[in-house]
């Protein structure tokens, strides 16, 4: 038992959680827009995000990242390395416009989690930008990525599906913030900071409707789209409704990270088998 906590506990602490969170929002996105999928875009993305995740995480400074005392995230340390080599051995076969793409979200990350502004103040420091900055980046990569790689035309269903994956990593993002409360410092202006818990989750439910909501304003819809996004549109306002400012260890970083994953599962199966 000891064991498959210990591993546990790496599989989050290394960001493979939100890797493959991200990994299975790219497949859904593939889906919707009946694209063809790009295998080392996948990959790319999958490894890129270990990397890019347990670097802001775990020191943004060089300094720290590289002198590493403590034995457990040594051993984070070499893994997002190894990832990170995996990542550049895919990047190699993309496209020119995923290059361009990808150099936009790496600036884009750099805003979040480097100290740019004066007094190395981040922007990840500044409660709503932080959460606009996460979503753009997020929706950049797990839309539009997909698309430049195969070198799709960029339509009115493209346009919509990036603001609906904005919306939902908005809505993904207010747990977090609602459970940090105990450790943001009072100028971050957070969410919660700004309205309180119970105005945050009427937020995170009206943005959950919009989310929906938008699936209808696409050109080509299937009613397996509609159902798939109808669970995850129950699955989102259950979860905003329990969410509460004294959480479980694992409610958070587990149960709300793993939703994509979940969803990926409900469209794989509407789509396949349904």
């Amino acid at each position: 038992m000891k064991l498959f906590k210990k591993i546990f506990d790496f599989y989050l602490d290394a960001s493979i959680h939100v890797a493959l969170a991200v990994f299975c929002l790219i497949q859904i996105t593939v889906v919707f827009l009946n694209i063809s999928p790009d295998n080392h875009l996948s990959y790319y993305v999958f490894f890129g995000t270990i990397a890019c995740y347990n670097f802001i995480k775990y020191g943004v400074e060089a300094e720290k990242y590289i002198l590493v005392a403590n034995r457990y995230h040594k051993n984070i340390q070499f893994f997002s390395f190894l990832c990170l080599g995996i990542a550049i051995y895919h990047a190699y076969f993309l496209n020119l416009q995923s290059w361009i793409a990808i150099g936009i979200l790496l600036m884009l990350t750099g805003l979040y989690a480097l100290p740019i502004l004066p007094m190395g103040i981040k922007l990840r420091s500044h409660g709503l930008l932080k959460i606009a900055l996460v979503g753009l980046i997020w929706a950049g990569t797990t839309v539009v990525l997909p698309n430049l790689a195969v070198n799709q035309p960029l339509s009115w269903d493209f346009g919509v599906e990036t603001v609906q994956r904005f919306i939902l990593v908005i809505v993904l993002l207010l747990p977090f913030e609602i459970r940090d409360l105990a450790y943001d410092n009072p100028d971050l202006n957070t969410l919660p900071q700004r309205i309180g818990v119970a105005n945050t989750r009427i937020f995170g439910a009206f943005a959950t409707v919009i989310f929906f909501s938008l699936t209808y304003l696409k050109d080509d819809i299937s009613t397996h789209e509609v159902v798939s996004s109808g669970v995850l549109f129950l699955v989102l306002g259950w979860v905003i409704y329990i969410t509460k400012r004294n959480q479980s260890k694992y409610f958070a970083s587990f149960w709300v990270e793993a939703i994509p994953i979940f969803w990926w599962g409900v469209v794989w199966t509407f789509f396949r088998y349904l």
